[in-house]
């Protein structure tokens, strides 16, 4: 299938609306934009502009609901993790997907090419899912449309409608690809031209125009039907446009791969205490942040809501902004400024400053939840100064508290687990401790990490052979070999760069397994009782091996600057390199 254009008139050819009508620029502004001008003038949206006045373009509220891959009306719409929705039956042909081991789970074997020319990327079928929202709305459009075809009194007025392709628009008819062809059919101007469009007789770049077929049948006649049509599709529409969190209007929406829809802030707060879809309960493939990069918005919501609602969009946009503003003026989390810490890794607290004893009841008082956050190297680890906090790193672990015993001098010892990694970006003294406002740090989509180790081992995979050589500072030998060789291997540090993502977890846990076996000082009863057994999740592990593995804090810290599962895993598998190689090195000496 070739691709499908973003936009529905060539570059630089000229439109046929009226003078009056929307640039192409402020156009496409709007297919990339989520919500309008809080002030709803600055910058309104076409959509707004053409659906809310007196329906004078009739067109754009058809390609609304047409699929700009067939152009016929969206059956069974299938939203893409790009953000954009055409037919069930309009995907393309899958192919089975290659260089990629993880997360490898059934549903993500199989994908095919994004058609649209603005994405390109490769999705995986398990991705793309029944739009629920989309198809609700798409049902009760063509069941009003129904309903005005069969109104007694109307039955007798028709549209004459002339299609016109782009280049009948640019004034180059004789590059139109057929002439054209009158079509009358019954009903005012939307339910003519939705008619036409569901006999796939209406491109979805082309444009239209129109006329009375009837004389008795004037201009203002249409106009109230179609006025009436109109709202009856917005006031019905309405009903199926709330997100099932907040019950209100959706404000940037975002469609999960099971097909629910919640707008974003809603789905950060779904996030923060849970993975499931709170619909289908359906386990939810999206980092908590869900940054519109990474998991862009439903561009068809979009066109719609902000087209029919742009009044309700742009006050709950106010609202919503003057919410996040009180937020972040205020330092709202606290911060303890100890030791390093890691996203589902325990951590154990001896607190015994009164500084901190006050941070923790209050913390206790509200969400149990707190900020730990790493003294810089200059800065004693064991100094009590509060001065001495305000030299910190600006990464950390939100932790929870999750055991807590007090004792009658006010010390109390505290047992909580990593929740997700924070940038300080603002901070302040209260009460000798330190609040800061913080913004969550994710990893990129499971779709973009398979998208790098496709990259990254495709370049050598077919040719790559990791070959027996003499020991040196950079390798490791496996005494065991991993599933997916045959023998005993030497693996260099370049070598990880094209291992796949499943290879390189395979090679951490097996370095454990050894460290485990030759009983390593840091690999002891007493730490697996505190961490648990070594994870075989990868996304897991990093942070499993972080906790125990005996390095320095700025070397663990460069963990919570990565932004990927198989980032890490490299990491780790250096870590386990160096180790190695240390060994050796003082195995040789002791037999020097």
């Amino acid at each position: 299938m070739s691709s499908i254009q973003a936009n529905s008139i060539p570059p630089n050819l000229p439109s046929s609306h009226s003078s009056d009508s929307p640039t192409s620029d402020s156009r496409a502004e709007v297919e990339d934009g989520i919500v309008p001008n809080p002030a709803g003038t600055e910058h309104p949206s076409v959509a707004s502009e053409l659906l809310l006045n007196a329906v004078r373009d009739v067109r754009d509220i058809i390609r609304l609901v047409q699929c700009q891959a067939c152009s016929r009306i969206l059956r069974e719409p299938t939203t893409l993790p790009c953000g954009h929705s055409l037919c069930r039956q309009c995907v393309p042909q899958t192919h089975v997907r290659t260089n990629i081991s993880w997360p490898a789970t059934d549903n993500r074997l199989r994908g095919f090419g994004c058609p649209f020319s603005d994405c390109g990327k490769e999705h995986a079928l398990g991705d793309c899912g029944t739009d629920v929202t989309l198809n609700k709305a798409l049902a009760i459009f063509e069941t009003i449309v129904e309903q005005d075809q069969d109104i007694t009194g109307l039955s007798s007025i028709s549209t004459h409608i002339t299609v016109q392709d782009q280049w009948d628009i640019a004034g180059i008819p004789s590059l139109a690809k057929k002439e054209n062809e009158p079509n009358v059919l019954k009903g005012g101007h939307i339910v003519a031209t939705y008619s036409l469009a569901e006999l796939g007789k209406l491109d979805y770049s082309s444009e239209v125009s129109y006329s009375s077929v009837s004389a008795s049948v004037g201009n203002d006649a249409v106009r109230q039907i179609d006025t009436a049509v109109l709202a009856r599709l917005k006031e019905s529409v309405r009903t199926e446009m709330d997100c099932q969190v907040c019950y209100a209007l959706f404000l940037d929406p975002l469609t999960t791969t099971c097909g629910h829809t919640f707008c974003r802030g809603c789905l950060h707060r779904i996030l923060d205490h849970s993975d499931l879809c709170p619909v289908c309960r359906r386990k939810l493939s999206i980092q908590p942040q869900a940054n519109q990069q990474s998991y862009p918005s439903n561009k068809r919501l979009c066109k719609i809501i902000n087209g029919f609602w742009a009044d309700l969009v742009a006050l709950r946009s106010q609202a919503y902004r003057l919410e996040q503003q009180a937020n972040h003026s205020g330092f709202d989390t606290a911060l303890f400024v100890c030791t390093l810490s890691f996203p589902r890794m325990p951590t154990f607290l001896h607190v015994f400053e009164p500084r901190y004893q006050l941070m923790i009841r209050r913390a206790m008082d509200n969400d149990r939840t707190f900020g730990m956050v790493l003294r810089k190297p200059s800065q004693s680890r064991f100094s009590i100064d509060p001065e001495d906090d305000a030299d910190f790193m600006e990464l950390g672990t939100l932790l929870r508290i999750v055991n807590i015993e007090f004792f009658p001098d006010g010390r109390s010892l505290l047992e909580t687990v990593g929740l997700f990694r924070f940038r300080v970006t603002g901070r302040r003294w209260l009460d000798g401790y330190i609040v800061g406002n913080i913004e969550k740090i994710d990893d990129i989509s499971v779709a973009e990490e398979e998208a790098m180790e496709a990259s990254e081992t495709m370049r050598s995979h077919e040719n790559r052979e990791i070959t027996m050589a003499p020991p040196s500072p950079d390798m490791v030998y496996l005494e065991q070999s991993l599933p997916t060789r045959s023998r005993a291997v030497s693996i260099s540090l370049a070598d990880l760069e094209t291992m796949s993502t499943r290879e390189l977890g395979d090679l951490g846990v097996d370095f454990v397994r050894r460290m485990r076996a030759e009983s390593v000082e840091w690999l002891t009863a007493r730490a697996l009782a505190i961490y648990g057994e070594c994870p075989t999740d990868l996304a897991i592990f990093p942070w499993w091996l972080a906790s125990i593995l005996p390095l320095k804090a700025d070397e663990r810290y460069k963990l919570l600057e990565t932004s990927s599962v198989r980032e890490r895993l490299k990491m780790c598998c250096r870590w386990a390199i160096e180790w190695e190689a240390r060994r050796r090195s003082l195995s040789d000496c002791r037999v020097l």
